[in-house]
């Protein structure tokens, strides 16, 4: 291999961005130097990466896969990894008025000058975000109007299981864990850097795509019906597989990410040291996409467990850790890793939390562990359906009565607060079904007064609008009216605030159905959907996920313009049921999952039939292990923490919903 020409290193941009600061809110988003970030010579290493999570710095910051990938790639001597995020409005023009272009927060380099720039999308609505950091970038925005110096632009995260709405603007996609196929798309820029670059860009872009592990749109054609739908999408060159599967990691333990996760410099969402216990489910809740494309379920030891936690609270100083996972009172060894965490952390300021629970996994002694000594705050849990019918529809197999029972031995063991999450829209729902919450939750109320003897008792529902998802059972699905959602959510909150015996105790979070019309729009659009983004963008889309920069009046408007003549409009993407022959924009795009069992369970789903969690029943061939060549990976161990001599618990809980998993970039 040929000893490699290091490009000079960019100078740092600081020097212009720090007169900016004092015009802008919240300038040390913008500073860098947190704790445990890395600054490498840009010499001395061979392929360099900018990761962004497209939104501001509070919530960028807090992300899991993107923190696991930046140490992931700067533990290799020869890859150089940095971060950047999207800025705000102020921050924005200020850039353009002075000619700064997008830069990171590491170096303060300029990211147009990086080898990748791997974006991580979680939710669709950073899109808009995306162009901004490209065109500020100097990165043309269309991946065919890019340059030989131009990053590789590389999407990840959960909305990358759908790229086809951004195939326009990225020149590659990563589906599924990003912590090996970074590294393999690393070494692979590095070998054709090595070789002086043969072919250009696109030599190096046909040797991703033909490892079968990235998904690079322009090799890629899309043909239409008369009719709107898709007829098919093939290679338009040799060498180029049909299909790109998903990658999977397996044996969690080998990968104890984060080690030193990055403690901010100014306020964030999170602000606590996450370790995920196990990733994947197999729960098959039907909405969930999730669940479905992050199967297997493969879980941490408690032993890895143990050390991740000690280590993680030396390196940040951080008090508060979270157990993360999508379902994590599921662990096989739950039980024993609360416990033994609260041993350990007994007497101290640490403190444990759990996201959101499943009511059937819920177990006192669990709750009552992880807040020994501690205050109680909360507890919330996910029913998901206001009645029983509706959660058979969407597998979420929890009873009335479970709930009540569990809500029951949380109010008599002394937590006063209850979070319940519903969603409304859901397929065959009714308004019976929805005014079914209220029903439910007054029977909370009175469970906890009576078992408690207290009148103190609260409630909080919050309720999201469903949003159908690629690589789930609904993916066929029509996506319910924006109205209907919103007059359902009118006729509950009447129900129930008419009642003053319970008015007072219980408490609505909701939205309205808008910005789910949107999310659906981008979450099952194709690539005709990009000009809707272009155009939103250029009118001014920019946070797209807050709800105070939101325009749904803007998206409609940019649709009908971008999508005029075109045949199909923004109800044909969202609220229009899909038959079982039409090819689905992401058809190409292999999950795992076979695709005639995900249709079987949307004709369960139709017929009200529930199906069994796998980890504890035989196989109902999805798919995902033999076609990945993965397999279940659970407990129990029958080991235990390391030492836990030396320090002891005080330890509280507080549930909060979260998401684990680090998904390319």
């Amino acid at each position: 291999m040929t000893v490699l020409e290091h490009a000079p290193s960019p100078e740092s941009l600081f020097e212009r961005i720090e007169p900016l600061l004092a015009r802008v809110s919240k300038p040390v988003q913008y500073v860098g130097g947190e704790l445990n970030s890395v600054v490498k010579d840009w010499g001395s290493t061979d392929v360099r990466w900018c990761l962004s999570y497209p939104d501001a710095y509070e919530v960028g910051l807090p992300n899991q896969g993107v923190a696991i990938l930046y140490e992931v790639l700067n533990e290799r001597d020869w890859i150089l990894a940095e971060r950047t995020y999207a800025v705000w409005g102020d921050m924005e023009a200020l850039m353009r008025e002075r000619g700064v272009p997008q830069f990171t927060l590491d170096g303060h380099r300029p990211v147009g000058a990086f080898d990748v720039f791997g974006l991580s999308f979680a939710t669709e609505l950073g899109y808009t975000n995306m162009l901004t950091e490209l065109d500020l970038a100097g990165i043309p925005l269309h991946a065919v109007d890019r340059r030989e110096h131009d990053p590789i632009v590389l999407a990840g995260g959960h909305a990358a299981f759908n790229p086809e709405p951004i195939a326009d603007f990225v020149d590659a996609a990563v589906l599924g864990d990003g912590e090996e196929i970074a590294l393999a798309i690393s070494e692979v820029i590095r070998e054709w850097k090595a070789e002086g670059r043969p072919e250009g860009r696109d030599g190096l872009l046909m040797r991703l795509a033909a490892s079968g592990g990235v998904y690079v749109p322009k090799f890629y054609d899309t043909d239409y019906l008369p009719d709107g739908r898709i007829r098919r999408i093939a290679p338009n060159r040799s060498g180029v597989p049909y299909t790109v599967r998903k990658h999977t990691l397996m044996d969690l333990d080998a990968w104890p990410y984060p080690k030193k996760p990055l403690v901010p410099m100014a306020e964030t969402v999170h602000e606590r040291y996450s370790v995920e216990i196990f990733r994947g489910c197999t729960r098959g809740c039907r909405f969930c996409q999730a669940g479905m494309i992050t199967r297997p379920v493969r879980e941490r030891s408690i032993e890895t467990i143990g050390s991740m936690v000690a280590a993680g609270i030396e390196a940040t100083g951080l008090e508060e850790v979270g157990l993360l996972s999508l379902s994590s009172a599921d662990h096989s060894e739950i039980g024993e890793v609360a416990h033994q965490l609260a041993d350990r952390y007994d007497g101290t300021n640490v403190s444990l939390s759990l996201p959101s629970t499943r009511v059937d996994a819920f177990n006192i002694d669990l709750a009552n562990e992880l807040s020994r000594n501690g205050r109680r705050s909360g507890l919330t849990f996910a029913p998901e359906g206001g009645s029983q019918r509706l959660r058979q529809v969407i597998n979420k197999m929890v009873t009335d009565e479970d709930l009540i029972r569990t809500v029951s031995a949380a109010y008599a063991s002394g937590w006063r607060q209850v979070k319940l999450y519903f969603m409304c829209g859901l397929p065959t729902e009714t308004d019976e079904d929805v005014l079914a919450i209220g029903e439910l939750v007054r029977r909370v109320i009175d469970t906890g007064r009576k078992v408690s003897g207290r009148r103190d008792i609260r409630c909080t529902v919050s309720i999201g609008g469903f949003v159908p998802k690629p690589h789930t059972p609904f993916q066929w699905a029509a996506q319910c009216d924006a109205d209907v959602i919103d007059d359902r959510l009118r006729q509950l909150r009447a129900s129930v605030q008419s009642d003053r015996q319970y008015g007072k105790a219980i408490g609505f979070r909701y939205h309205d159905g808008k910005p789910g019309v949107v999310e659906g729009l981008l979450s099952r659009g194709d690539r005709r959907v990009g000009r809707i983004i272009e155009t939103v963008w250029r009118d001014g889309g920019r946070f797209d996920g807050w709800s105070e920069h939101f325009s749904y009046e803007r998206w409609m408007r940019c649709a009908d313009e971008a999508l005029a003549g075109t045949g199909v409009d923004v109800g044909w993407y969202t609220t229009r049921e899909r038959d079982h022959n039409e090819v689905l924009p992401w058809d190409h795009l292999d999950s795992g999952l076979d695709r005639e069992w995900l249709w079987e369970d949307w004709q369960d789903a139709l017929d009200e039939r529930e199906v069994e969690d796998c980890r504890w029943t035989p196989c109902f061939d999805c798919g995902v292990c033999p076609q990945m060549d993965t397999s279940i990976q659970i407990g129990p161990t029958g080991r235990t923490l390391l030492p836990i001599a030396g320090v002891r618990q005080g330890v509280t809980l507080e549930t909060t919903p979260s998401a684990a998993g680090a998904s390319t970039p």
